[in-house]
């Protein structure tokens, strides 16, 4: 290394990356947050935001330009989702689902004729979703029930996902299903099933604590016909399919955490500087210098957690172990930040006229999807421990 060159930290960007995140946290501040607490409240997403986000290539931010997608890294991904989740973790949980889940899957497993049908719809204007969870296979994902029996030219698709995310905005869903419960894991197939085909239908959608904005929703398949050439990857791939793509997806829920974490954070310094007691501001009191300090450091370990995790998934390193630290690590801090946030702003925190008591409420989910807490930390052990 020359002398002259100065290593760079971890959390440090490069030009072209400091760029676009600074334009998606400009557009999350300028267009989604006079927004947020009304699509909170009518618990929708804003259509006309959907549209914005498709035009800015923020749903297809890892699509190859040839498929009409902007051609960027995992990386890219973590840093949108990260921006858009300071403002608003509803919008940032879209574009993470859109891009770490399924695009990853698509571009992974799809074969040429899926990606050139799919990729370009996933690019400019259609949603998609990760169906995965079932009453009886939240953490033990590979329990599920939904069958996928063999018929001419394709499956018959018979049984229930719970729990979806962007369930009421996706056009395409990649369902997985088992061909057969006595073969394990080894029957679990991934199959690409568009809204509207025929014996699929969208079930309840959920009221939730948080997130609200978010669409969650149950699906319904009753002898939903797939074609063969709908199945995503080979049969029989599909718990393959998921482990390494929810692996991915932690690094984005990891994200969105760490956003949020820092959205609040911002909105309890700016009150701290404003808000007087006693004569004086807030933030002049040395307990509430230490308290925001705290915050601010263990915001920025999450950071490095996180950013470390995406350049090692993009260096084609192994990830794993640090994907699960991420994701454990980034929704705790977030959940303690939240709270500490409502707690600055005290009586004013408690209610909704301010944007801390909303992100206190969407900080909960990130401890529960895409893997529980207590799954990251048997994985984190295994992976630390070896076996005991």
């Amino acid at each position: 290394m020359p002398a002259t060159t100065k290593p760079l930290a971890l959390t440090q960007l490069g030009e072209e990356e400091l760029f676009f995140r600074d334009t998606v946290r400009k557009f999350a501040h300028n267009e989604i947050a006079p927004m947020a607490r009304a699509m909170d409240e009518a618990q929708k997403l804003d259509p006309a935001l959907l549209k914005q986000l498709f035009a800015m290539g923020l749903m297809g931010i890892e699509i190859p330009e040839q498929f009409g997608g902007s051609g960027g890294s995992f990386f890219d991904a973590i840093l949108a989702v990260e921006a858009l989740s300071a403002v608003d973790p509803s919008v940032g949980v879209l574009v993470d689902v859109q891009n770490t889940l399924t695009i990853n899957a698509l571009i992974k497993w799809g074969n040429e004729a899926q990606k050139s049908r799919f990729l370009p719809k996933l690019a400019t204007d259609t949603v998609a979703s990760y169906a995965l969870s079932e009453a009886s296979s939240g953490s033990d994902a590979f329990a599920l029930q939904t069958r996928a029996t063999a018929v001419e030219g394709g499956y018959l698709l018979s049984g229930q996902k719970l729990w979806i995310t962007n369930a009421m905005e996706s056009g395409l869903f990649i369902v997985f299903a088992t061909l057969d419960p006595a073969l394990g894991y080894k029957g679990i197939t991934a199959f690409l099933v568009e809204k509207g085909a025929a014996g699929f239908t969208l079930g309840k959608k959920e009221d939730k604590l948080g997130i609200r904005a978010s669409s969650t929703a149950a699906l319904l398949f009753d002898d939903c016909f797939v074609p063969s050439a709908d199945v995503l990857g080979k049969p029989g791939i599909g718990y393959k399919i998921a482990i390494e793509t929810l692996n991915e997806g932690r690094i984005g829920i990891a994200a969105q955490m760490l956003g949020l974490a820092d959205g609040a954070w911002g909105h309890a310094a700016k009150w701290a500087k404003e808000r007087k007691q006693f004569g004086k501001a807030l933030v002049e009191f040395q307990a509430m210098q230490f308290q925001l300090a705290e915050m601010a450091t263990e915001i920025e370990a999450a950071r490095l957690m996180v950013y470390n995790a995406a350049r090692l998934k993009d260096n084609g390193s192994e990830f794993l172990k640090e994907a699960a630290m991420a994701k454990y690590y980034a929704s705790h801090v977030a959940e303690k930040v939240a709270s500490l946030a409502v707690e600055v702003y005290g009586g004013s925190g408690f209610v909704k006229d301010y944007p801390v008591e909303k992100l206190y409420r969407d900080a909960k989910i990130g401890k529960i999807y895409e893997g529980t807490s207590f799954m990251q930390l048997a994985t984190i052990a295994k992976l630390t421990l070896g076996k005991v």
